[in-house]
């Protein structure tokens, strides 16, 4: 698979949705993770992320304009020891919880299905960075519809190990805008993974469709002692 420029692929797609990258950073030592969300109704756009322990939680901006929470609202990161689990809902509780009962990331989602958001059937993407004693790996996931038919989901759980330096995999809720919005399709993206955490999260940031982007998470863990940097940035602040 060809390795693409992130930025590139970001620019050239003015509504991906909610996207996950993961990776290594381009010297080796660092486990590199990003989180965005978009949105296109002042629902979806009301929103900013703010750090909620060793994670972080999605919050209404105003809440006066809060209209309805159930998939927007939720906690996009945690960290269970060596463990730091990146989702688009709160599949990220599922996937912790399951964790903490010795199942596998796979099993974990075994229970869930794409979001029931009418046509649209928005799929769930997920993943979880495993650092510890100097080694890391990760894994993604996605749970969609079968091409729209909401009667059957379509589970695909993608395992690295040993990510090599300097790229990353990216997967996203939608190949493009459209209506009803498509869902993605085939392998995580291989992406380019460069610069230090406030390069990276700039280049991201400034790459995300204006109009459409709403925040941003990027996490840098240090793979040889697990220690990490985080970067939030909110449209709304």
């Amino acid at each position: 698979m060809k390795k693409e420029s992130l930025s590139q692929l970001l620019k050239n797609n003015a509504y991906p949705g909610r996207g996950i990258v993961i990776g290594r950073s381009a010297d080796g030592s660092k486990a590199v993770s990003a989180y965005f969300i978009m949105g296109r109704s002042v629902n979806s756009r009301n929103r900013i992320f703010v750090e909620d322990g060793e994670g972080i939680r999605t919050q209404a901006f105003d809440e006066s304009k809060l209209s309805d929470p159930s998939l927007i609202i939720y906690a996009p990161v945690r960290v269970l020891n060596e463990n730091t689990i990146v989702t688009n809902g709160d599949q990220t509780d599922t996937v912790y919880d399951g964790l903490k009962e010795g199942k596998t990331f796979e099993e974990s989602l075994r229970c869930r299905e794409f979001e029931p958001d009418a046509p649209n059937y928005t799929p769930r993407i997920s993943g979880v960075m495993r650092v510890k004693d100097g080694e890391y790996s990760y894994s993604m996931s996605i749970l969609k519809s079968d091409n729209g038919d909401p009667s059957c989901c379509l589970r695909y759980t993608f395992d690295t190990d040993k990510p090599a330096a300097g790229e990353g995999r990216f997967i996203h809720t939608y190949m493009q805008d459209g209506d009803p919005l498509p869902s993605f399709e085939g392998e995580p993206e291989r992406v380019e993974i460069s610069g230090d955490i406030d390069e990276f999260t700039k280049n991201v940031w400034e790459s995300l469709n204006e109009e459409n982007k709403v925040s941003l998470f990027v996490r840098y863990i240090n793979i040889a002692d697990g220690s990490y940097e985080t970067r939030i940035v909110n449209k709304n602040s």
